[in-house]
């Protein structure tokens, strides 16, 4: 006779296979039937970026538990599950803490010169094609405690991270690889798309299980979300959670610049987490450890990076360092005519570029007066290079000529400064 633990297995297994009878709107219609968010979640839950030791170490080892619970990965000696890409400047740890204790995380990894970890299985070229940035949901884990409780931590968390890559993170468009069984979620629930109809049967990230890569796009998601949810009761209604509802347990970062990127690894952490705890540096490829360098081309962290290797022509590769911003601007000038909308997304020591309303003249002086941050505005005098267009969108690089104080202040902490925090005091780098 079999005991009561191996019966709720063969009920439970029954019940999965009788579910996955039904049709794909039925079943889709079951999977919506279940959402609970509730507007005033308990006021000891707090939702903030993982930037301290003690919390990226709890959300790592909440990560590394689940994972190999799951079977995605085997365990570690260090009992963290830390990547290369938790590494870089460019992800951004969000975690969900009751009490203090970390009890839900999730990762958010946008483009950087080491790219994304599905991109290694799933084609992005038709993303990237489309305007707006990418970036990949990744290391998503829910404490036990909280994994069947109606999404008591998993919505908050998700309304969190909407909020960030829509406010903050300059993102339009997400991606994610998930196991086979979990994609109906996010595609019921959230209106994810399939990259590919087929499921990927290894995938070397997670321990060579199955996967399927999806996407969203985040400026299309409202509409989608307000008529798949129309007429349902707000605890029911993923739109009216996301849109119109205000959590007051979110702690949205503080930034004094209209920066994307929230970096909080200072050379002190980069060596603790991936050189004391794990071996992720001593594990990379040659080819990783020379784009770390690049991305951290900073003194302060070269003693913690890995060594680069020979250099068989004796001269490494060197860029640039270039920084995400999202910084309304306007450009004024008797040859642009009438002002020229434009907004700043990247910028460097030399320069910048940013996508403009029309198209703007080269070879002509003009200044560009350019809104820093709330309280900040820069006024530069720049000339257009590198003009491309596609479609009805057109960018431009420029040229700054001389750079005033505000921009020198805002450009000198980007360079020289480690975490998000420092950009507050950016004033202190200009000795």
């Amino acid at each position: 006779m079999p005991t009561l633990p191996r019966l709720r297995f063969f009920i439970h297994q029954g019940a999965r296979k009788l579910f996955a009878m039904l049709p794909q709107a039925r079943r889709h219609r079951v999977y919506r039937s279940f959402v609970d968010c509730d507007p005033a979640p308990n006021p000891r839950l707090v939702l903030k970026i993982a930037e301290t030791r003690e919390e990226l170490e709890a959300c790592f080892e909440l990560l590394h538990d689940a994972y190999v619970a799951s079977g995605f990965m085997t365990p570690d000696p260090s009992g963290l599950r830390v990547t290369i890409y938790h590494a870089l400047p460019t992800t951004t740890t969000l975690c969900a803490k009751l009490d203090d204790q970390v009890v839900g995380t999730l990762s958010l990894i946008r483009e950087s010169a080491i790219g994304f970890p599905l991109q290694r299985i799933f084609d992005l070229s038709g993303i990237r094609a489309k305007e707006g940035n990418i970036a990949e949901v990744s290391a998503l884990a829910i404490h036990p405690r909280f994994r069947r409780t109606g999404g008591t931590i998993l919505f908050p968390l998700m309304k969190f991270m909407y909020e960030y890559c829509t406010t903050f993170f300059d993102t339009r468009h997400l991606v994610i690889a998930v196991n086979p069984r979990h994609i109906e979620m996010y595609e019921s629930l959230l209106y994810f798309r399939r990259l590919t109809a087929s499921v990927v049967e290894n995938y070397d990230f997670v321990n060579g299980a199955p996967a399927i890569g999806a996407t969203l796009d985040l400026k299309h998601a409202p509409d989608i979300l307000r008529k798949a949810y129309a007429g349902k009761p707000p605890r029911r209604n993923l739109y009216h959670y996301f849109k119109e509802t205000q959590l007051p347990n979110i702690q949205i970062p503080h930034r004094r610049f209209y920066t994307t990127n929230d970096p909080v690894l200072t050379p002190d952490l980069v060596d603790y987490f991936f050189n004391q705890r794990t071996r992720v540096f001593a594990e990379l490829s040659d080819r990783k450890k020379t784009l770390l360098h690049l991305i951290y081309d900073l003194p302060e962290y070269h003693a913690v990076l890995p060594p680069l290797p020979p250099d068989p022509t004796g001269t490494h590769v060197r860029q640039h360092r270039r920084f995400s911003v999202k910084c309304p601007a306007r450009l004024i000038g008797e040859q642009a005519g009438k002002a020229i909308p434009i907004e700043v997304s990247e910028v460097s020591r030399y320069g910048f570029r940013a996508r403009t309303a029309r198209i703007v003249p080269t070879g002509v002086w003009l200044t560009a007066v350019v809104q820093l941050g709330s309280k900040e505005v820069s006024r530069l005098t720049v000339q257009a290079v590198q003009e491309t267009s596609q479609d009805d969108r057109h960018y431009c690089g420029f040229r700054i000529g001389e750079p005033d104080l505000v921009w020198r202040k805002f450009v000198t902490a980007l360079y020289r400064g480690h975490t998000h925090s420092d950009l507050d005091h950016a004033t202190r780098f200009l000795q």
